[in-house]
């Protein structure tokens, strides 16, 4: 999740490198944008506030760049923010967009574009909602929506050591990324060895990146109590520590209400009661490259093979259809 210091990084210190290239002339641009399309998008222009076809609008859909198409922004992010413009607290990806330092019309704010063609699409602000703190506030012009129906969405949780509960949904089919990190703590941009510390409240958690059409939240979820223990306190068999704790961030209202009738759902199974923490939004912070697909990377070291090898093979043991081919 970027946060504003992350704006302010890329604006002074340069942008990540997009997936792709769009450059067109200007004219290229006019026979394929409108004129106000045109003058936003290409020129940096501004439509009046409470103007924009997206105002208003907060159905489910992935919105892009009017010019070349490449996705920015996902719905489950819009807010109504009151400024009289569309409002988002996250890019769809860290490498959408574009940051530069504008200090036009005597105020010093920052310009975002679509990082592949440079499309001006509006200004980022630090007073979003939490956990990210920003506002993203773009203009309707500058964007179209790709589609209604979300093909590309995140979920967070935590069931011990990340290496664990990374190789496990590595393995499920409509999981197209996971990635090992943190989140849950107080700290911004925590270290492993801070987390470890215990001082930061932070939990090792993936980040997983999946396809509901083939995938829904619920069964995400329920893979993800079945092949945990999620009735032990701070504890994943010889972890120990709040780092371990078993936890769920939800992104929005439905993911909470789901994750709390999954939880008394899968509560049947255990002898035990369920103890895992259950929250809403909070920043996600990936850990080192070292961490990252380390199962995979490391098949015969001592504890995967005494610890992570059983939880595969209790995934593929409980859900053979859900693995991937």
């Amino acid at each position: 999740m970027l946060t504003w210091s992350d704006v302010i990084k890329f604006a002074n210190n340069g942008n990540p490198q997009p997936d792709r290239r769009v450059e067109k002339t200007d004219a290229e641009w006019k026979e394929i944008l409108t004129p106000e399309q045109f003058q936003i998008a290409r020129l940096k222009g501004t439509e009046r506030a409470g103007t924009g076809e997206f105002c208003e609008r907060h159905e489910p859909g992935l919105y892009g760049c009017v010019c070349c198409s490449t996705p920015l922004f996902d719905s489950r992010v819009k807010f109504e923010s009151g400024s009289g413009w569309p409002s988002f607290t996250q890019p769809v990806k860290q490498n959408a967009i574009k940051y530069e330092k504008d200090t036009t019309y005597g105020m010093i704010r920052v310009e975002i574009m679509c990082n592949t063609c440079d499309a001006h699409q509006g200004h980022v602000f630090p007073d979003g909602p939490e956990p990210s703190g920003l506002r993203y506030c773009v203009n309707s012009a500058s964007m179209k929506l790709l589609s209604t129906e979300l093909t590309e969405v995140t979920a967070i949780v935590g069931g011990g050591c990340f290496w664990c509960t990374e190789a496990v949904f590595q393995r499920v089919k409509g999981v197209s990324k996971v990635e090992s990190g943190f989140a849950g703590g107080q700290i911004s941009n925590p270290t492993y060895r801070e987390v470890v510390s215990g001082r930061t409240n932070h939990a090792e958690v993936i980040q997983i990146t999946y396809n509901p059409k083939e995938l829904s939240y619920a069964d995400l979820l329920r893979i993800f109590f079945s092949t945990h223990d999620p009735t032990t306190l701070n504890r994943q068999g010889y972890d120990t520590g709040t780092q371990y704790r078993s936890i769920i961030i939800a992104a929005d209202e439905e993911e909470l209400k789901i994750a709390e009738e999954v939880k008394a759902e899968m509560a049947q199974y255990f002898d035990d009661p369920i103890v895992t923490e259950i929250t809403g939004p909070a920043a996600f912070y990936k850990a080192d490259e070292n961490h990252q697909n380390f199962y995979n990377d490391n098949p015969e070291q001592p504890y995967c093979q005494a610890i992570i090898t059983p939880k595969v093979n209790k995934l593929r043991a409980m859900f053979k259809d859900r693995l991937k081919g």
